[in-house]
């Protein structure tokens, strides 16, 4: 089913590109209270998680799990990750945050780390959290990059995951699309400032693991197509971009979907255009695809004032968590 939003952008910020960057550099962070654990997964690597406080396995939130999945090059630190895990933990939910490998601050031991089709360590989080918390909902929410990694698990698993409900905060779906989009125009700043992230880890885990066989010189490659090809693609065993981007990407998957999903969009997100939402034949039953006209890649800032910000995402988010 696709649904038209209710969401209004501020009459001060319905550019894209204002929203976009308003909710990601303008807005101040939130300071969730979090308690930290290594997770070491099957293959001898790592990923590490940052849990409410107040989670305790043996005394499971009647509000059930939620687990949480970053945008590429994220982090507990990002905004929506930082509000979001903040607000879920004030409303009584146990929270856990996953940074995909690489991502807490030190480099993952093996030399690939994570990538938009990589579902391993999606499927390794939920299946522990799933035994340690018996009984208790589970439900999980990715943004971006963690949305369409999200949906590609979801897929893949159908009727055997155990989550009752996830969420989708603007997931590229079909990645050449927004590999295209992101190299053109304004966005292209987006492009600029993600690749550099990712060129700094690679550096990062070259000094902390010399004998690692890495891409040697990476400061050339100046898109997506380019950076996918060269780093992504070789690292993660797909022949090349092309392979990769029509593999990872999650649109294909969601027809096999079987879990309550709901997928926020918005027709303006600078990182991608319309020609990735998927049409109603598409969606099964259990996928609710929300369409608003506005809102940028992860904006979606409302409010009369810019003194007075109305954040939608924060209220969009519990309502669903919640909806029976």
């Amino acid at each position: 089913m696709i649904i038209d939003s209710n969401f209004k952008p501020a009459w001060w910020l319905t550019n894209a590109h204002l929203q976009t960057i308003w909710a990601s550099k303008v807005r101040r962070g939130a300071i969730p209270d979090v308690v930290t654990e290594r997770l070491e997964t099957p293959d001898g690597d790592f990923v590490d998680l940052a849990w409410s406080r107040h989670t305790n396995p043996s005394r499971p939130s009647r509000n059930g799990l939620v687990c949480l999945f970053h945008g590429l090059a994220g982090s507990i630190d990002s905004k929506y990750a930082s509000h979001t895990f903040a607000q879920l933990s004030a409303l009584e939910f146990d929270v856990v945050f996953m940074h995909s490998r690489g991502c807490s601050g030190e480099p993952n031991r093996r030399p690939h780390a994570y990538h938009s089709g990589f579902t391993d360590d999606i499927n390794y989080l939920i299946t522990t959290v799933s035994e340690r918390f018996k009984g208790s909902q589970l439900q999980a929410i990715g943004f971006s990059l963690g949305a369409n990694a999200l949906l590609k698990y979801l897929g893949e698993a159908g009727a055997d995951t155990p989550l009752a409900r996830a969420i989708a905060v603007a997931p590229p779906l079909v990645l050449h699309v927004g590999a295209d989009r992101i190299n053109q125009g304004f966005s292209r700043i987006y492009q600029r400032y993600l690749l550099k992230r990712l060129k700094q880890q690679l550096e990062e885990k070259r000094t902390r693991y010399p004998d690692l066989e890495l891409p040697q010189k990476v400061d050339h490659l100046k898109s997506f197509w380019e950076f996918d090809n060269e780093v992504t693609a070789p690292l993660h065993g797909f022949r090349d971009v092309h392979d990769y981007y029509e593999q990872a990407g999650s649109r294909q998957y969601l027809p096999h979907i079987t879990c309550r999903t709901h997928v926020i969009h918005a027709s303006d997100d600078p990182f991608y255009t319309t020609e990735v939402i998927p049409d109603k034949t598409e969606l099964p039953e259990s996928v609710t695809f929300e369409i608003t006209s506005h809102g940028g890649h992860v904006g979606f800032v409302g409010g009369l004032w810019p003194w007075q910000p109305h954040y939608w995402l924060d209220h969009r988010i519990p309502e669903l968590l919640q909806d029976s």
